[in-house]
């Protein structure tokens, strides 16, 4: 119902935003009025931000980014860009593609910056996965890859119509391909 995550909701409920007990067993049970309440008070929220912005319907929560990515080097680099660009926005990150499969089952994020050598499973072989679940459906994907375009050619059945930026561009070209794909302006 509030579309958020299992961790989130028990947060809240520690907060005091929704009203709930716990089990003997430990698991909250939450009050269907509260979390109606909860919703409404949301809605409220964005129709007063729409009016103010102009953008009828925009939701104010922070966009979700998973990076998946074995160097650490370019996991601090998208880490400073996205932190510099888009405060607003969580970027996570998997150090393997195994890992990666894990996170974006816990985080269904908004935007995924896949790698295509990774360890464990490859860049090309975890998008092709992910593509077969109805998860995946809302999330814009987008390739971070070091290879050239011969060296990339093993991989275009996972890759087709998907952006590709390349690393030696990424201070560049990261933080315009994330504004279009989130319907962001900076």
């Amino acid at each position: 119902m509030l579309g958020l995550a299992v961790r989130s909701v028990q947060l809240m409920v520690d907060r005091g935003e929704l009203e709930a007990w716990k089990t003997s067993g430990g698991h909250r049970r939450i009050l269907r009025e509260s979390v109606n309440r909860w919703i409404a008070s949301r809605h409220q929220d964005d129709t007063a931000g729409a009016g103010r912005s102009g953008h009828q319907g925009f939701s104010s929560r922070p966009k979700k980014i998973l990076l998946i990515e074995d160097s650490s080097h370019f996991q601090n680099l998208v880490s400073l860009l996205v932190q510099q660009h888009l405060p607003d926005s969580e970027i996570h990150i998997a150090n393997d593609g195994i890992a990666g499969l894990a996170k974006f089952g816990q985080i269904q994020p908004d935007l995924l910056l896949v790698d295509i050598l990774l360890p464990g499973i490859d860049g090309a072989a975890l998008i092709t996965s992910l593509r077969s679940d109805p998860q995946f459906s809302r999330t814009r994907l987008v390739i971070i890859t070091g290879l050239t375009d011969a060296e990339m050619a093993p991989y275009t059945f996972a890759l087709e119509g998907l952006p590709v930026i390349r690393k030696p561009n990424l201070v560049k070209e990261l933080i315009p391909t994330l504004n279009e794909l989130l319907g962001q302006t900076n």
